[in-house]
């Protein structure tokens, strides 16, 4: 299904300019942009993958991975194809790079919002995520079935690299109660080479995802050599702790992927040094991601050290917070989305 684009405008000779990422791609009639799933067709910007669905998936909320959000609920994850990214290292690369991998080709099974939100509601799920690839490349879809979610009482999620212009991020805000956005570096020549963007798009998207009340959680993975040394990852925590020192930072094992594969895994010991760093940051909550049962996984109170959130892998095992989202030792409030 194919439905006129946000954010673009036309210019001479029916080119038109989107405006919905960064990259604010110039698209001759016939072409598209680089996320190749918006296309100029006779000087209207269209995107290709409304409702086209190539992934829907029943998650726990913990696997976004979101913390600090209706912890123990599940969500219901979807997405189509395409990404404005390249990364070399893409876990969903099936996904976000196909249209590059099959010659221009958009699969997908072809979904309405209504589908979309009952199916989360016939599955018991809080949320809709709108995840696995880059969901902002579909984002007049996702802003359909955040609309409808949110009549129903569902919450709403993205998980993100956070590639937005401002003037897209402002009108997602007040439709979506939760985020998390990848830093994947601290190094704007780590984004142009592994990633083909930038920098400081991203953050200049968490800042204001932040200003504007969603909540937010950010994830950095630990690329051993790329993106490890404790002087980036201490740049990186600095910058999370200007933003707000209660944003929880999720520290995640990097596996070899796609075109990445001369990089090892990303060591325990690494994760953990990469937590302790965040923590002498001034971070409240960091956590160290997908190795279960290695520690970092729990939620303790930043004033008194009280545990209340007892985690194993995307498993609540213990939770002892108070009503609100409160602390039952010291009554600090913990930043969240809390039932």
């Amino acid at each position: 299904m194919e439905q006129e684009a946000f954010f673009y405008r036309r210019i001479k000779d029916d080119k038109v300019v989107c405006g919905l990422c960064p990259h604010g791609c110039l698209i001759t009639p016939g072409m598209r942009g680089r996320c190749k799933v918006r296309e100029n067709q006779d000087g209207k910007l269209y995107s290709l993958v409304y409702g086209r669905l190539v992934a829907e998936n029943v998650d726990p909320v913990e696997k976004k991975p979101l913390f600090h959000f209706l912890p123990g609920s599940h969500t219901f994850s979807i997405s189509t194809v395409g990404c404005n990214f390249r990364c070399r290292h893409c876990q969903n690369s099936s996904i976000s790079q196909y249209p590059l991998l099959h010659n221009g080709s958009v699969s997908g099974r072809e979904h309405t919002p209504h589908e979309v939100v009952e199916r989360a509601r016939d599955n018991d799920c809080q949320s809709i995520s709108y995840t696995y690839g880059e969901p902002a490349i579909y984002y007049e879809f996702a802003h359909d079935c955040c609309e409808l979610a949110q009549a129903q009482g569902l919450k709403n999620i993205f998980v993100s690299n956070g590639f937005m212009t401002k003037e897209a991020v402002r009108r997602l805000a007040p439709l979506l109660d939760g985020i998390n956005i990848d830093i994947k570096s601290f190094q704007d020549d780590f984004y142009r080479r592994v990633c083909q963007a930038r920098l400081q798009p991203v953050l200049d998207a968490i800042a204001l995802f932040h200003e504007l009340g969603v909540w937010l959680e950010v994830t950095t993975l630990i690329i051993p050599g790329w993106n490890d040394s404790p002087a980036e990852l201490r740049d990186i925590a600095r910058f999370i702790h200007s933003v707000d020192p209660a944003i929880p930072w999720h520290v995640s094992g990097f596996y070899p992927s796609y075109k990445m594969l001369d990089r090892p895994p990303t060591s325990h010991a690494a994760l953990a040094r990469a937590r302790k760093i965040g923590l002498d940051q001034g971070l409240a909550h960091v956590y160290a991601g997908n190795m279960p049962g290695e520690g970092g996984e729990s939620t303790s109170c930043p004033a008194c050290g009280t545990e209340l959130l007892d985690r194993f892998g995307y498993q609540i095992l213990r939770n002892s917070l108070a009503s609100g989202g409160h602390c039952p030792s010291c009554g600090a409030e913990i930043g969240g989305v809390w039932a």
